[in-house]
């Protein structure tokens, strides 16, 4: 079995953080001396050590591996990759901060601030520019780690596929393995398949491979039990991904009761972390556009009165969360009933299901309503439900109650975060598609979902509103 080494992307990573965090730290201590700030700054009554050097040499590694940031797989796209090393570099200050309280408490507060914030932004610095260098590398100069693929049907590509992704981290898929005469010699992914399975021997020694992934179909499991054991007597290390990925709800883990491995299917989309974290960021979003922008609500509320007859808000039933139902809040677009005539905007695509036409098609918007909905400002009532914790600021759309019955049972998938004013597929511009099946975009947004990525979606979701363009 060989041991399991870090490739020189990994490695690179660990050197890098060590090193950047010790010249931030000294580049701290000449800040504290250099700039006018604080009180007069005493070498030996507040500067630093050797010993101070050696805690943070040894806390950054320790503490940015527990979270993670060393982990190919949790740091594949770079946005996550920089919450992992933000999060890390400040779980590693506050070890510090604690370690100096019991060993070293004259250290200057200033030259500690200092040292936190220039060290947050050149490790992340330092991370991006160590992806951008990789990247340009290539794979074939940097790969290290040699991945064979047993198994060459549509979960073992779908394996070749997401290794593709890393092959500048170091990873290498030297082809695929697999008992089809069909399949053997043709290329998949980029890769070759090399043969049948029962000269998995050969091809491990030939190419020196350092793992085997084993992609069989659940009914090979007798064969993926003697391939195993041949893999045993050679010096690869050996991993199986069962095929479940039609059975997978959203995201899958894999955790042990007593000595039992277990594979969850069904996880909540946001842990409690992420959704305390995304309702704080809902509330304040929420509570201080509405004191912004109360006096053009009540400007819009005033002229959807002129213009036709009915009540300024329209209200009407939308599945939420989990697909609890609620009522949703929109400033008053149509004229009075038009609801009854949704059949008039409703069109059956060549795959039979069904979709709205876009708004210049349908005749029952008013003349304010079509102002409105061109800079999406019918969608302000929404704030409120955000506020009761039926919405959230970012999210997939709630959909009509008639397209959700159209829903195949994996797109109610969609249901598992609270539903939102904007969303992936708004700013992704897909709304100007008239026929889109919008959830596989709701479908990445839930998969990727991350604080950042709700940022990255409110700061688009303004450019796409000023050009007026997919949202509607």
């Amino acid at each position: 079995m060989k041991r399991e080494k870090p490739g020189s992307f990994v490695l690179t990573l660990y050197v890098l953080d060590v090193l950047g965090s010790l010249l931030c730290l000294l580049a701290a201590g000449w800040l504290r001396e250099t700039l006018p700030y604080g009180q007069p700054f005493q070498a030996f009554g507040g500067g630093l050590n050797a010993a101070i050097c050696l805690m943070v040499a040894v806390i950054w590694p320790l503490v940015l591996r527990s979270q993670s940031a060393y982990n190919t797989n949790r740091i594949l796209r770079a946005e996550d990759e920089v919450q992992t090393v933000l999060k890390g570099v400040a779980i590693a200050t506050l070890v510090l901060a604690g370690t100096l309280y019991l060993s070293y408490r004259g250290l200057s507060r200033l030259l500690f601030l200092y040292f936190a914030l220039l060290d947050a932004l050149a490790l992340v610095l330092l991370r991006l520019g160590t992806r951008f260098v990789f990247k340009a590398l290539g794979a074939r100069r940097v790969s290290e780690h040699r991945i064979l693929i047993a198994g060459a049907g549509a979960v073992g590509r779908r394996v070749a596929a997401a290794l593709n992704e890393r092959g500048w981290m170091g990873l290498q898929v030297v082809g695929f393995l697999d008992d089809d005469p069909g399949k053997i010699g043709q290329v998949l992914e980029n890769h070759p398949v090399l043969g049948p399975m029962q000269e998995a021997q050969q091809w491990v020694q030939r190419y020196d491979v350092d793992q085997v992934i084993i992609a069989l179909p659940l009914y090979a499991h007798e064969k993926m039990s003697h391939l195993i054991e041949v893999l045993n007597s050679t010096p690869a290390n050996v991993s199986v991904v069962p095929d479940l990925f039609d059975l997978a709800y959203l995201r899958t883990g894999v955790a042990v009761l007593g000595d039992l491995p277990l594979i969850a299917l069904k996880e909540p989309a946001l842990d409690g972390t992420a959704l305390f974290a995304k309702r704080v960021l809902d509330l304040a979003i929420a509570v201080a556009a509405l004191l912004l922008i109360w006096p053009a609500l009540v400007l819009i509320a005033l002229c959807i009165r002129l213009d036709s007859p009915g009540p300024v808000i329209f209200t009407q039933e939308r599945p939420g969360w989990h697909g609890k139902s609620f009522r949703m809040l929109k400033f008053r677009t149509m004229v009075v009933g038009a609801d009854k005539g949704i059949d008039l905007i409703v069109r059956e695509a060549s795959d039979g299901r069904r979709f709205l036409e876009k708004d210049g098609k349908d005749p029952r918007i008013t003349r304010v309503g079509h102002f409105l909905r061109r800079w999406s400002l019918d969608e302000l009532p929404q704030l409120f439900n955000v506020l009761k914790g039926e919405m959230s600021v970012v999210g997939p759309r709630p959909e009509l109650p008639l397209l959700v019955q159209d829903y195949a049972p994996w797109e109610f998938k969609r249901f598992s975060v609270p539903p939102g004013i904007t969303g992936w597929w708004q700013v992704t511009a897909r709304a100007d598609a008239p026929n889109n099946p919008h959830t596989e975009a709701d479908m990445y947004y839930i998969q990727h979902y991350s604080l950042w990525l709700d940022l990255q979606i409110l700061g688009r979701t303004v450019a796409a509103v000023i050009r007026g363009k997919g949202l509607y």
